[in-house]
């Protein structure tokens, strides 16, 4: 027990990655808070669900716009730097929307053109942030640190809505903005004192300076995806289901309120549920430190079942074990498919291909945001879940028989055991 126990924290002995893990904790909770804190009044100000989808389309759109140019920002400029200057721009957003709702002159278009900024921001920082991770930990490492961030950030999911929805039933819902605006801090200091000696050093890239040279710089990655089947396949089978499955900002503050007839407190709880299910299937990765690319499809399929069956259900305690279901094959995928990314890129490539994996996983979020809220708008709530729920299963089979076929014409993908059994032979070791 004790060994899988240090197998399962290894990206912890490294003393930056620590910083980073206590940073990102504090400021996901205050994330997670406002999340929940921002679907419940734009629902309230607008009684509308496809608001709820506008609102993702404009958090997420300049991420489906310009994250492939954020793949370059990461490529061409120091990253600890780069995060700490978005990290603040999303602190001031943040401290914005909750001075308009203090003073009660919020209105929805604010709230859409905050969440446009947000996106921009984002734009950078996805990319960015996912190639930093393999500088904090190395190669070795990756996969158990891709898992303890997934399970960081479920964790701040269960905290956060939870949190949010009793702060927001006693306090009222601008304290939840003022709290992310605070927590920004703790990751901006945990960037700010972490040593650069101990960060592994990035290949060396050319900086484009030009219009033609980012548009070529740019061709070269999207082309060096297209041609690696272990990146394409991940790429796209997230795509599709976080299109159609992980919209939860979207459907289920709107399940809450007209289904389940419960208040925001109750949405809160809904939103941990799905946290807890998520963190379960990140630290069932981490500690067993095993994940192999079938559970994206499987990863799908079971996303696929949590949704169907909360489509069925009225009953506000039974929806909580499928909101959980729905968490773990969610996170399930999303975890292993960034380990196989993380794992099979290489290093000239990281930036570019992370931005091509964020900007597809987030950027599919404005297209599929749009078609939910559209389908809950006007058919149902539980009709729009039925047919997420099938959409994902049926992309969860596909993804199966894609992985197959891979592995048909001869294609293995690099495993974590793979990574530490070169890394202890003389053979296959290199330096760090």
């Amino acid at each position: 027990m004790s060994g899988r126990l240090r197998s399962g924290s290894r990206a912890f002995a490294h003393r930056n990655y620590r910083l980073f893990f206590g940073g990102q904790g504090v400021s996901l909770v205050g994330t997670w808070m406002q999340s929940v804190a921002q679907a419940w009044l734009v629902l309230k100000l607008s009684g509308d669900p496809f608001v709820l989808g506008l609102l993702s389309a404009a958090q997420f759109l300049p991420v489906l716009a310009f994250g492939l140019f954020g793949g370059i920002i990461a490529d061409a400029l120091p990253k600890r730097q780069t995060l700490i200057a978005t990290q603040t721009v999303q602190m001031l957003l943040a401290f914005v929307l909750f001075v308009l709702t203090y003073t009660n002159t919020v209105q929805v278009w604010h709230i859409l053109v905050l969440a446009g900024l947000l996106g921009l921001s984002n734009a950078v920082d996805m990319p960015t942030r996912q190639a930093f991770a393999v500088e904090m930990v190395g190669r070795d490492d990756i996969q158990n640190a891709v898992a303890l961030n997934s399970a960081l950030f479920n964790g701040a999911r269960i905290v956060g809505p939870a949190v949010a929805g009793i702060a927001i039933g006693i306090f009222g819902i601008a304290l939840a903005f003022l709290i992310n605006a605070i927590s920004f801090l703790a990751v901006i200091v945990a960037y700010a004192i972490m040593r650069d000696e101990d960060l592994r050093s990035p290949a060396r890239y050319h900086r484009p300076t030009t219009a033609r040279e980012v548009g070529r710089t740019l061709a070269d990655g999207l082309r060096y995806v297209s041609r690696s089947p272990m990146l394409l396949m991940p790429i796209v089978m997230i795509g599709v289901a976080s299109t159609f499955g992980m919209n939860f900002g979207v459907v289920i503050p709107a399940l809450a309120d007209e289904v389940l007839k419960t208040d925001a407190t109750g949405f809160g709880f809904l939103m941990a549920c799905t946290g807890l299910g998520s963190m379960a299937a990140a630290l069932a990765i981490a500690f067993t430190g095993r994940t192999r690319p079938v559970v994206i499809g499987l990863g799908s399929i079971a996303l696929g079942i949590g949704l169907f069956a909360a489509g069925l259900l009225t009953s506000f305690t039974l929806a909580l074990p499928a909101m959980a279901l729905i968490g773990f094959g969610a996170i399930g995928m999303a975890a292993t498919a960034n380990t196989t990314i993380q794992l099979n890129v290489e290093e000239e490539y990281r930036g570019r291909a992370m931005s091509v994996y964020t900007t597809v996983f987030a950027g599919s979020t404005p297209i599929g945001g749009l078609f939910v809220g559209w389908l809950a708008s006007s058919t149902s709530v539980p009709t729009t879940m039925l047919v997420s729920g099938v959409l994902c299963v049926l992309t969860g089979m596909a993804g199966l028989v894609w992985y197959r076929q891979i592995r048909a014409r001869g294609i293995e993908p690099v495993l974590v055991r793979e990574r530490l059994a070169a890394a202890a032979s003389p053979v296959g070791a290199r330096p760090r």
